[in-house]
């Protein structure tokens, strides 16, 4: 099974049983060493500047961004 059609079939679940899978899911995350960590979040900061730079995602100033914030939150 590829790792779409776990999603797809995940977001079939009931609310609460996709909690209990998200919260297993973070939980054996926390189990991994911190060099997995580290070179996980270096991908995924690879894996963003790649959008950033193919025009696939866009960046917001962080001034945009908090006034977004203190709209919806107050």
């Amino acid at each position: 099974m590829s790792l779409e059609e776990l999603e797809n079939e995940a977001l079939k679940l009931e609310t609460h049983e996709r909690a209990r899978l998200v919260e297993r899911l973070l939980n054996s995350l926390e189990s991994l060493p911190p060099a997995e960590i580290e070179r996980l979040w270096a991908d995924e900061a690879l894996r963003r500047l790649q959008e950033i730079e193919q025009g696939a995602a866009r960046t917001r100033s962080a001034e945009d961004v908090l006034h977004d914030v203190k709209a919806r939150f107050g």
